[in-house]
């Protein structure tokens, strides 16, 4: 597979994906960019995602991370789920930041992975360090009716 195929192909995973990825939609999360083995995955800290001390709470930071995750594990067409994630809060995330996680693949062998995350805020700030761990499970992230979708 060419270069140019592999990154057509990690597109058309992550746009695949994102298009039935409610939970992401709803968070008002933006996919920006897909390649293989990465991601890149936006999202603005609106009011209804502020805890009680006023900044962003960790949830939704957890869920952008583990969306980038997802989006970079299923690169390669081959359906892949989380097996364990954790992450470390570094600053906080306020009020209308506009964060972006982007997700690196460290390492991908038989059915693992093992993904890092950073999430950082418009000023280039680290917010939080997420570790994703996959799995691969059978079948693949596009139809075979339509592989472009």
């Amino acid at each position: 597979m060419t270069n140019h195929e592999a990154m057509t192909l990690a597109s058309d995973c992550a746009q695949a994906l994102f298009q039935r990825d409610s939970a992401s939609q709803a968070m008002g999360m933006r996919l920006l960019s897909a390649g293989p083995g990465c991601a890149r995955v936006g999202m603005t800290v609106r009011t209804d995602m502020l805890q009680g001390h006023g900044t962003c709470h960790g949830g939704y930071l957890f869920a952008l991370a583990d969306s980038a995750f997802a989006f970079a594990c299923n690169s390669y067409n081959e359906a892949t789920v989380a097996i364990g994630c954790s992450i470390d809060y570094i600053a906080p995330a306020r009020l209308g930041d506009t964060l972006n996680a982007d997700c690196t693949e460290q390492s991908r062998s038989g059915r693992t992975g093992n993904y890092d995350v950073r999430i950082e805020n418009q000023q280039g700030q680290l917010i939080a360090l997420f570790h994703g761990k996959s799995y691969k499970v059978r079948g693949p992230v596009l139809t075979q009716e339509n592989p472009n979708e």
